[in-house]
Formats: C-alpha cells, structure tokens, sequence
C-alpha cells in the first residue's frame, strides 16, 4: 500500500495547524485493496480549500476540486494537490489533503511565463507529487500539459468538465488560440473524461470523438445549517464584464417584485478588469430599495444565505450545473432558472425553467403567495439531489472510475486518435 506521503518540518505544520485544520490523513482498513493516490491539479483551489477569507475568489470548479478531495481522504484515498501560492507554506496538510505550491498567479514575464515559471514549476510539481491518477477539471492549456505528463511517466489522466462550453469548439472560455489548440490536443490524450449531464456527454461524442463517464457535482450541508422556509429571492454568482452571469435581469426581477426582497451575492472574481461590471451592476443594486447587495463574501459567509433564501434564482446564459443549485436544493429551496442544466426527477425538470422575465417573476411570485406549490417545489429539488447529488452517491462513482483506470494495467487506454478508440497493450 502507498505511504501517506512526505511528513511536515515543523514550520510547515505550524502553519497547516494556523489553518485551522492540519490533522493526519485517513488511514484505509488493512484488509483493503491497495487504492491509487490521486492528485488533483488545481491552480486557483487554495482560496476555496483553505477558506482564506482574504482573497476574493470563488469557482465552481473549485469548490468541486475541495468537496472531492476531502471526500477522497476521508474514505481513505492519498490525495495531493497543486495550487498556485496564494503566501501558504510550500506544502501543506490540510484535512488529509497535501496541498503543493508552484508559483505566484503573476509570477514571470509576459510571453516567456508561459513557459516559465508556469509549465516548468507546474511539471516539477507533477514529478515531486508521484501520484497513480492526475485529475485536472476546466478546459484550459492545462488539460494538454497534465495528458502529456502521464504518458510520458506511465501515469494515468482525467479531465473533467466544468461547464457545457468545454465540448463546443472555438466556444471554450480559453482566451488564446495557442490554449485552445492545447486544450483540444489534451482532450484527445486524456485517458478518461468526466462530464457533468447528458449535454456534455453528448457534445463530447459528436464534436471530440470520445466516450465519457457521467459523474454529477456533489455538496455537503455545513455543520450548523438550519434551512428554514426563508423569505428571501437569491442570487449568487461573480460578475464581470461580457459575462453569461447576466445579473442585470436579476435586478429587473427585483424592480417588477418590490413586495419582495431581493439578495445579490457576488464580487468582482478577483479581477481588476471586471471592476467597471461590477461597481455598475452594485450602482443599480443599490438604487433598488428591496435588493441588498453584499458583494464578495467567503463560501462559509454565503451558506446562511441560502439558509434564508425562498428561492434561488439563476440568470445565466449556460451552465454546468453550479453549485449554487445543490447549495439550495440540499436545503430544499426551489430554483427558478433561465438556463436547462438537464436534472430530470421521474422524467421531469427538477426546477423551473423561464425563457423571459415575465415567466420568472410570475413563478417567483407563486412560490411566494402559493405554499402548497413551494413544498411541491420543494421536496421535489430535495429528494432529487439526494438521489444525484449527496457527496456518498458521487463518490461510489467516482471510486468505479479510478478502479478502471488503475485495476489493470493492460486493459485497452485511450490514444491520440481523436477518435476515443482503444488499443490493448500487451
């Protein structure tokens, strides 16, 4: 069986332990098979998986990345990390999780930093973690560099997607063509590919040429939540300029509703180019007197919002499916969405899916003066993420996926043939 990986000098656990949470990492029954140590490339994870209060970051992906990882070490899972440094110590263990750094987010000099530090730091990184399985989610140049640093150390590869744009060619939220001819290059080379609906799966098929496996996101509710029937219309999300998130029609909602009271969560993403959106979209926010405008709060500060909250409300253009939906339907608050992200109950949508503003503050307002409908709504949203989305569910999935990869090394894997078939090896 694998060790439990390097042990801490005293300086870096004294600030594992200044974290709040450096514990030793899980042990598995001594009558278990021997499990892969998996490692989860993560650049932007640390904010989330420390709950730093202090950098204004939170992704989706992210979020998923740090609820995996730790569901991992608790069942027993060696699980490393590598993250760009945010100022943590240059390992840290943290929830049974060994946590790397590479370099600073801004760390080189334009042009030259795509290779250095950014590939060299993070392939360094990759050799020193020696891990069985190499999990990286989003499209991005990255996908490529983690495929290709598996073949060429005999290492085993997962993409998983984190919106539906990830299979929609030249439709990638990837900035550059260089990235994107990567990305697309590293979608061939992976050795599986994890989706998050029926969608995806379907426009990997027929624009990629592979087969994925379907495996949903998954949350936890937090020690302490007390969801309540809640009073209040919800809605979290970053804002930036051009973006899908369209918070505006929130607002618009908020104005055609002022019986209601109306909750905008939700920051800048941590980039100073988006700050015009977002002092634009707080202006209007706080021109409205039933809305009440936070801005960026830590996931921990954003959880009793949802504990509150009658209803969630989602305006964005596509999705994957956010974890603001599981955030709500955990607690059974019912959303109402202008986007299908594919959750089906016995063949039926699991929320309410608008087209116009009309639709939505129609529905709102049912939900609001109609109680027989919201426990319906309810307990609807309730027993599907139950089904789909509870932490254990999404981990005996993804336990057969590393079971698949690792089980036999001779059993057929994936080949840059763009077309997903396999080749035995012998």
């Amino acid at each position: 069986m694998h060790s439990l990986g390097p042990t801490l000098n005293r300086h870096e656990r004294t600030a594992a332990e200044a974290r709040r949470n450096d514990g030793p990492q899980p042990s598995p029954p001594a009558n278990d098979l021997p499990r892969p140590h998996i490692c989860f490339v993560a650049p932007n994870t640390w904010p989330v998986f420390s709950h730093d209060p202090d950098i204004e970051f939170i992704g989706g992906a992210e979020v998923q990345q740090s609820i995996l990882a730790r569901a991992l070490a608790c069942a027993g899972y060696r699980v490393s990390m590598i993250c760009l440094d945010f100022g943590q110590p240059r390992r840290v263990l943290l929830d049974g999780v060994m946590v790397h750094k590479t370099h600073r987010p801004d760390a080189g000099l334009p042009v030259l930093r795509f290779i250095h530090p950014r590939i060299t730091t993070l392939w360094r990184a990759m050799r020193a973690v020696d891990a069985d399985v190499y999990y990286q989610r989003c499209s991005s140049m990255l996908t490529a560099l983690v495929a290709v640093f598996c073949r060429r150390y005999g290492k085993r590869s997962i993409f998983a997607s984190a919106c539906d744009l990830d299979f929609m060619p030249g439709r990638q939220p990837i900035r550059y063509l260089r990235d994107r001819w990567l990305f697309e290059r590293g979608l061939a080379l992976v050795d599986r590919i994890v989706v998050q609906n029926a969608a995806q799966q379907r426009n990997c098929r027929a624009n990629y040429g592979r087969e994925s496996t379907q495996i949903p996101s998954c949350y936890e509710l937090p020690a302490g939540a007390s969801p309540g029937t809640g009073d209040r219309v919800l809605w979290v999300a970053s804002m930036r300029e051009r973006d899908y998130k369209r918070p505006e029609l929130f607002l618009e909602l908020a104005r055609r509703l002022p019986q209601r009271r109306f909750v905008m969560i939700g920051g800048s993403g941590g980039d100073g180019r988006n700050d015009v959106c977002f002092e634009r979209i707080r202006n209007a926010a706080t021109a409205i007197p039933n809305v009440e405008f936070t801005g960026f709060l830590p996931l921990a500060r954003v959880e009793p919002y949802f504990d509150r909250a009658r209803i969630l409300v989602n305006t964005s253009v596509h999705e994957g499916m956010p974890n603001t939906f599981l955030q709500a339907w955990a607690r059974g608050v019912p959303t109402v969405a202008f986007v299908d992200t594919g959750a089906r109950l016995r063949g039926e949508p699991v929320y309410r899916v608008v087209g116009r503003l009309d639709e939505a503050a129609a529905e709102i307002e049912r939900l609001f003066s109609d109680e027989a409908h919201w426990a319906r709504a309810s307990a609807r949203c309730r027993e599907y993420f139950g089904s789909t989305h509870s932490t254990s569910k999404v981990l005996e999935r993804f336990e057969r996926l590393l079971g698949e990869l690792v089980r036999d090394r001779k059993t057929a894997t994936v080949h840059p043939d763009h077309g997903g078939r396999a080749r035995t090896t012998q």
